[in-house]
C-alpha cells in the first residue's frame, strides 16, 4: 500500500482513490481489530489495563517516530498539528485506557457490541460539524449492522454485567469514533506521522491515569504480558491504526467507520478457519443481518464521495 503524502487542504476533499487498495484497507483493518479485543483481554490478565495501554502506546510512538525520520517525513505542524493531537487525546488518551479498563468489567465479545455503535454515532457527529449529510440510508445501515452484532454477541449478555465496565466501553468507543473524525476534518496529512503524534500523547495520557490510578506497574518480562504487548503495539498501532488514517483520507468518516461492525463478522470466521469453530443458525443470520447494514451504510455515504 502507497502511504499517502502530506498534502495542504481540507480533508473534506480528498483526492479520489481509484481502484482495490481502500476496500483492501478496509478489510485489512477489520482483520487486524478483529482479534485485539480478545488480546487486550488476555493481556489484562498479567498487567494492569491502564498501564498495559501506556505501554503499547509509548513503544508504538518510539517505533512510529523512528519509522517517520527513516522515511524522512517531518511531522505534522499548524493545522495538520491540531488535528493530530485532537485525534491523539480521543483515539488515544481516551477511548484506549477506557476500552482497557473496560474490559476488565465485561467480556471482551460485549465490547464489540458498543463499538458497534460507532457508525450511527459518526454519521450524527459529522452531520452536526457539517462534515457530512445525512440520510435515510445511514441511518437504516447503522442500526441494522448494530442489531446484527448484537446477536451476535447476545450470549455475552447472560450473568451479571457491570454497568460502570459497559459505561466506560460505550464512552470509549463513541470518542474513538470522534477521533477520526478529527483527524478526518483536519488537512490531509501522512498516516506514520500523524499517529506519533497521536501514541504520544495517548502514552502521556493513559500512564499519567495509570499512577493517577495506583495500578500496580508491572514491567513485562514474561512471556505471558510481553507477547500481547508486542502484538497489539506492532499489529494493532503500527498497523491497523496507521492503515485506518490513511483510508480517512480517501474515504468518508462514517463509511470508514463500518469497520467497527465487520471485526465481530471477521472474528467469527477467523474462529471458523483456525479453531475449526461451527456456524450456528444464529450466528449466520446475526452476519447476515451485519453485511445488509454495511452495504445499506456504504450506499449512503456514497454520496460524500471516496
Amino acid at each position: 500500500m502507497t502511504v499517502a503524502k502530506p498534502a495542504d487542504g481540507p480533508a473534506s476533499a480528498p483526492a479520489r482513490s481509484v481502484g482495490a487498495r481502500p476496500w483492501l484497507a478496509f478489510a485489512t483493518c477489520g482483520a487486524i481489530w478483529g482479534s485485539t479485543f480478545l488480546v487486550i483481554s488476555i493481556g489484562n490478565d498479567t498487567l494492569a489495563p491502564v498501564w498495559a495501554a501506556g505501554l503499547r502506546l509509548a513503544l508504538a510512538s518510539i517505533l512510529l517516530t523512528i519509522w517517520t525520520s527513516l522515511r524522512r517525513v517531518p511531522l505534522p505542524k499548524g493545522p495538520a498539528l491540531g488535528a493530530a493531537i485532537g485525534y491523539g487525546v480521543c483515539q488515544f488518551g481516551i477511548n484506549m485506557p477506557l476500552l482497557y479498563w473496560g474490559e476488565k468489567l465485561i467480556p471482551s465479545g460485549l465490547s464489540a457490541v458498543f463499538y458497534a455503535t460507532i457508525p450511527l454515532s459518526s454519521a450524527l457527529i459529522t452531520r452536526a460539524m457539517g462534515m457530512e449529510r445525512l440520510n435515510a440510508f445511514k441511518i437504516v445501515g447503522a442500526l441494522t449492522a448494530f442489531g446484527g452484532v448484537a446477536l451476535l454477541f447476545s450470549s455475552s449478555f447472560q450473568g451479571a454485567i457491570s454497568p460502570v465496565g459497559m459505561l466506560a466501553v460505550q464512552a470509549s468507543a463513541t470518542i474513538a469514533g470522534v477521533g477520526t473524525i478529527l483527524l478526518r476534518r483536519g488537512p490531509r496529512q501522512d498516516p506514520i506521522a500523524a499517529n506519533a503524534v497521536g501514541t504520544a500523547i495517548g502514552a502521556v495520557m493513559s500512564l499519567a491515569g495509570s499512577f493517577a490510578l495506583r495500578e500496580v506497574h508491572v514491567i513485562p518480562l514474561t512471556a505471558a504480558s510481553a507477547l500481547p504487548l508486542l502484538y497489539l503495539t506492532v499489529a494493532g498501532s503500527l498497523g491497523a491504526f496507521v492503515i485506518m488514517s490513511w483510508l480517512v483520507n480517501h474515504w468518508p468518516a462514517t463509511r470508514v467507520s463500518y469497520i467497527s461492525v465487520i471485526v465481530p463478522v471477521l472474528a467469527l470466521g477467523l474462529g471458523a478457519l483456525v479453531r475449526h469453530e461451527r456456524f450456528g443458525p444464529l450466528s449466520l443470520v446475526a452476519s447476515a443481518l451485519v453485511l445488509t447494514g454495511l452495504l445499506i451504510g456504504m450506499r449512503g455515504s456514497s454520496a460524500d464521495g471516496h
